[in-house]
């Protein structure tokens, strides 16, 4: 069960966040959460989620130095870093200059962390490879960005 404040993954037996000590609600409450979460973040992007193609992902920028920027993952593979060849330039020292990678694969995205000095965290874990989910929330560096995927319903 994904603790709704923290994002952190947690057994389905658990009644609180084994990361941040939060009550765990049922699912359907993170479901509602979520999906709330997802409503606030299109509002504030003037309705871009609703445009985004069915299965097509996108990064926003949350907080950093470009906080509001978005990104559509229409690539196979999208670098992110520092150097200026990155698909999604990143300025900020605490960002090397090839951090991570996201991939498009036929059952979803995923993120995979280059051999980077700080890490790649998803939901709050540090990873080497992950999938990514809707909402996912990805830090590299001082930058937290928002994964979402367009969904026709």
């Amino acid at each position: 069960m994904r603790c709704r404040r923290c994002g952190h993954e947690n057994t389905t037996s658990a009644r609180f966040c084994s990361s941040c000590g939060t009550a765990l609600g049922d699912d359907e409450t993170v479901s509602l959460e979520m999906a709330e979460d997802r409503h606030l973040l299109d509002d504030e992007l003037g309705g871009a989620l609703e445009r985004l193609a069915d299965g097509v992902g996108m990064l926003v920028v949350r907080r950093g130095p470009n906080a509001g920027s978005t990104f559509v993952l229409d690539h196979d593979s999208i670098s992110l870093g520092r150097h200026p060849d990155s698909a999604i330039f990143l300025d900020d020292v605490t960002v090397s200059r090839r951090h991570a990678v996201v991939r498009r694969r036929d059952d979803g995205y995923e993120i995979a962390d280059v051999g980077s000095l700080n890490g790649t965290y998803l939901d709050h874990d540090r990873i080497e490879t992950a999938p990514l989910h809707d909402m996912s929330q990805i830090q590299i560096g001082r930058f937290v960005l928002t994964f979402v995927v367009g969904e026709r319903g």
